[in-house]
């Protein structure tokens, strides 16, 4: 099968539970900001913060460690055994820890009287940890429509979950204080439906892998597990620095933000205006999903490293397409939030970029991953962190959140260019850096030609900006994607 199509039709299956799944959550984006203050959402975001780390630091790099020794490793199903087993038995001691030192915890992240809102936390964590294998393992399988479904499933059960809590049973609740309804949702318990709604999805998806749970022998080989362990430390290291460089500023704003301008405001517009750059990120985690399984596949060939080149070249191409789709249409994504975050649109632009350059650093980490030298790959995410850590703890007290997005993209920026220096050493790809150039003086020039230009109303700016949009598709088109039809059918 042609590797652009394959990857293609990966892209849109796995795509599927990130796009649509993510595109639903919206439904919550709204929801959330129209129903709660800055100050609440804040909190919202401060404690997933803590949950993205946790995350990483509980799986500690055995995902891409399965895929490599899945496909190098003559016994696929040790593997399997031994990667599902370790996170397992990891995780229930995680939860053993957090329910002996519950409080301290609870009073530690500042969160005094809100033990429950740690201890769902944890749980949740714990299971999205040992699911990581099973999944990993039905994308390796190439199932990637069971793993699409169940994806929604633990969606749609949150989005479901939410609203009957906040729009059917609060409004009910608050209506009828003495009724039976004050049972079922409780005013005073507030955001903490949330994290119950995450957690009951939870576990409805871990009885949903059962069949593939079952497969498990629980059992460690661990010779097989020390070769895994040596492999996947650098990846932790790199998710862990990796998620420094996107979460650590929801954690820090609490603890930076000089007293008396309410850093839980700030967390909380930060982190609203953050979720309209959703759609790169979204285009991003699709690719990949399937991008990982796809280059291990491949075999190291002339003809694959041009592959790649091509790939990131229509990557970056659909990213700047992306980028102008969002900003050329604020004026609309901005109704997804109540007007009390309005103050926080100018990061959305910035965090695009830095999501985009994000998607670059991953396409170009296939270099570290297929010749083993996943040190570099934890170098670059260090140096990267370091960036991202100096820049918040100088600036935040001085302009706030701003520090914070300007952060993202600097860090980004510096891998990129680590990650292409050190790449051309040890597994050189072409990448026609010229086009790419291009396009993206392009889209930026259309940015801030439209960013300037005095609209005398909303819908001229809209109208307008079509135009401009339209031109960008138009000039794609021409140039890249109607010769690669043309070669296809001369082929």
């Amino acid at each position: 099968m042609n590797p652009f199509k394959k990857l293609a039709g990966e892209t849109a299956i796995y795509g599927l539970s990130s796009i649509i799944g993510r595109t639903l959550n919206f439904l919550l984006f709204p929801l959330y900001t129209h129903l709660f203050p800055p100050e609440e959402y804040g909190i919202i975001n401060n404690l997933y913060a803590y949950v993205a780390f946790l995350l990483i630091f509980l799986t500690y790099g055995m995902e891409t460690a399965f895929f490599r020794f899945s496909k190098k490793h003559a016994n696929s199903n040790d593997v399997y055994s031994t990667s599902a087993s370790s996170i397992f038995s990891s995780s229930l001691i995680f939860i053993l820890l957090v329910v002996l030192f519950l409080n301290p915890i609870t009073n530690t992240l500042g969160y005094p009287g809100k033990e429950k809102y740690i201890l769902y936390l944890a749980i949740i964590v714990a299971i999205d940890a040992f699911t990581a294998i099973p999944f990993a393992y039905l994308r390796k399988e190439n199932k990637a429509l069971r793993f699409a479904t169940l994806k929604l499933i633990n969606i749609g059960i949150n989005i479901g979950l939410n609203l009957l809590f906040f729009l059917v049973l609060r409004p009910l609740s608050l209506n009828n204080p003495d009724s039976f309804f004050r049972f079922l949702y409780n005013p005073a318990v507030g955001i903490c439906y949330v994290f119950t709604s995450n957690l009951i999805a939870n576990i409805i998806v871990l009885i949903l892998l059962y069949p593939e749970i079952k497969k498990i022998k629980f059992r460690i080989n661990f010779t097989l597990l020390k070769q895994m362990l040596k492999y996947a430390l650098p990846i932790l290291v790199v998710g862990f620095a990796g998620q420094i460089n996107q979460n650590i500023d929801k954690i820090l704003l609490k603890f930076l933000v000089p007293e008396g301008e309410n850093a839980m405001h700030q967390i909380g517009v930060y982190g609203a205006n953050y979720k309209i750059a959703i759609f790169m990120s979204l285009f991003i985690q699709a690719f990949n999903y399937s991008f990982e399984p796809f280059f291990f596949s491949q075999d190291d060939s002339k003809d694959v490293r041009k592959t790649y080149a091509d790939i990131m070249k229509y990557f970056v191409i659909l990213g700047w397409v992306i980028f102008l789709g969002v900003t050329l249409y604020i004026d609309l994504f901005k109704f997804l939030e109540s007007s009390a975050y309005y103050e926080g649109l100018k990061i959305v632009p910035i965090i695009l970029v830095a999501n985009l350059l994000l998607g670059v650093y991953y396409n170009q980490s296939i270099w570290y991953k297929v010749t083993d030298k996943t040190k570099y790959g934890a170098y670059q995410s260090i140096i990267g962190a370091l960036v991202t850590l100096i820049i918040n703890f100088a600036f935040i007290p001085v302009i706030g959140y701003m520090a914070s997005a300007i952060a993202s993209v600097a860090c980004y920026l510096v891998m990129v260019i680590l990650s292409y220096i050190w790449g051309r050493k040890y597994y050189p790809i072409n990448y026609d850096l010229k086009t790419i150039s291009a396009y993206t003086i392009f889209a930026l020039a259309i940015y801030f030609i439209t960013l300037y230009i005095p609209y005398p109303s909303t819908l001229i700016k809209i109208i307008c900006n079509t135009f401009f949009f339209a031109g960008f598709i138009i000039v794609v088109y021409l140039k890249e994607i109607k010769p690669l039809v043309k070669g296809r059918r001369v082929g």
